[in-house]
């Protein structure tokens, strides 16, 4: 038996040279264009499974919504459809890791083990060997989550109870990913395919899993996980549904495309949940340093995902005028860390200011920014640019010849003109002001912020 899956469909569905496929996937995911800052992430997935040039960006709308949890999810259980070697019931591959351009990924021994014993699943390298279904989600979990184990299961022909039952064992917590890979209707004209293929969206948005073959190709796990996540309550998200004819393909033999995103409730949180607690966080940490409040303690029992990555600004007001702004452009540390490191140095370390004293404490507030990831924005010349860009929703980040410099959408508020907001982006960055934004890279992010007003004189919210 061997130890290995190599790639099958490497230089087909996807590029086979490691630089350029994880180039297309990156550029997959930046061309999503939502901005939300997230503080938690899917508990499943349903993507498509044709060539990236096909589907690619309709698979890209669903692995976009882990960003969050980069780090986090440490197993992916993906169930796929056989086209190639038919089988009875859920086949394990009977390998111990799966081989992409990216590099290997484990199987998950203890998944393996966990669905001992139940007489649907079989192991069968064979229908594993040249399965595609499987294969090219693995480039953009790869992309997306970093490092992770995964439970790979090529579904033949099994009743919805069996993929359910599979699915039970296999469920976990947070740190498990759940991903059912299925295209929609096979070639219908176009006009035809966005009847039924709508339909059939309409049905899983309602989490219907009375799905056919005709309709979904991986109708026997969607059918599975749709059940299971009725039974649980999770709720459903609609991410992108469209067709080969929309890509790159004709119109007169199409295949439907469709992801969605699955949400467990009791996973979310709140706006105002957070903002209370990065508030606290961010006020603690200041006064902590004034010796006006204990050290603040990061309780991951009460707020888990502190614990996540995440990237903040806190930014600093003095009786209205602006006393200190030090933050975080990319997730790379613990988000409650990243609040309390940039709080202190806001008041202390911004070198635009003096450090904050004791006597303007009461007279600060505090407003806390969480960022989005920033994505890149194509454009050919300036005023594709102008277009492209939404004055005071877009913060950006502008570069150029190792250069760096960024407004928060809130600079919108005094530079509401977008020529001039990078006008002075471009002075913030240390560039010439006759710098070509041709020539710049320009990336934008979206931030979720809150403000709180400064305590009562002599007091120090902790």
């Amino acid at each position: 038996m061997s130890s290995l899956r190599p790639a099958a469909v490497a230089g087909a569905f996807y590029p086979a040279e490691p630089r350029a496929l994880q180039r297309e996937v990156d550029e997959l995911l930046d061309g999503v264009e939502r901005f939300e800052p997230r503080f938690s992430w899917p508990k499943a997935l349903v993507v498509p499974h044709a060539g990236y040039i096909y589907s690619g960006g309709t698979a890209a709308q669903a692995y976009d919504e882990l960003r969050a949890g980069r780090g986090a999810i440490r197993r992916v259980v993906l169930l796929g459809p056989v086209h190639r070697v038919a089988v009875r019931g859920l086949a394990l591959p009977g390998v111990e890791a799966f081989e992409t351009p990216l590099g290997r990924i484990p199987v998950d021994a203890q998944g393996v083990m966990a669905l001992s014993g139940l007489p649907q699943v079989v192991t069968s390298p064979q229908a594993h060997a040249r399965e595609h279904s499987l294969e090219v989600q693995l480039p953009f979990l790869q992309r997306a989550l970093g490092a992770f184990s995964l439970l790979p299961l090529a579904v033949g022909a099994a009743g919805t109870a069996e993929v359910v039952q599979a699915l039970e064992r296999l469920w976990g917590g947070p740190e498990t990913l759940i991903v059912v890979s299925t295209d929609l209707s096979h070639f219908h004209d176009y006009d035809t395919a966005q009847r039924v293929d709508g339909d059939t969206a309409a049905r899983i948005a309602r989490l219907e899993s009375g799905l056919d073959h005709a309709q979904a190709c991986g109708a026997t796990p969607l059918n599975g996980l749709l059940a299971l996540a009725r039974a649980r309550g999770l709720a459903i998200r609609r991410l992108e549904v469209c067709n080969s004819g929309d890509t790159a393909g004709g119109r007169d033999r199409v295949v439907g495309y469709a992801s969605f995103a699955l949400d467990d409730p009791r996973q979310a949180v709140s706006r105002e949940e957070a903002g209370a607690v990065l508030i606290g966080l961010a006020r603690a940490a200041i006064a902590h340093r004034l010796g006006l409040a204990q050290a603040p303690r990061l309780d991951a029992a009460v707020a888990p995902w502190l614990a996540r990555p995440g990237a903040s600004f806190i930014t600093l007001t003095l009786d209205g005028r602006l006393r200190g702004c030090i933050g975080s452009l990319s997730a790379a540390r613990a988000l409650g860390e990243d609040v309390l490191a940039n709080a202190e140095a806001a008041a202390f370390r911004d070198p635009r200011f003096a450090a904050l004293t004791p006597a303007e404490w009461s007279r600060t507030q505090v407003e806390v920014s969480l960022l989005s990831a920033a994505k890149p924005i194509r454009y050919a010349d300036e005023a594709e640019l102008l277009a492209r860009i939404m004055p005071g929703e877009d913060g950006l980040i502008l570069e150029k010849d190792g250069r760096r410099g960024t407004f928060l959408p809130q600079v919108w508020e005094s530079l509401p003109e977008p020529r001039e907001f990078l006008a002075q982006l471009r002075l913030k960055a240390g560039l010439p002001a006759d710098t070509r934004l041709s020539a710049c890279r320009v990336l934008r992010y979206r931030v979720i912020k809150w403000k709180q007003a400064a305590p009562q004189s002599g007091a120090a919210l902790q």
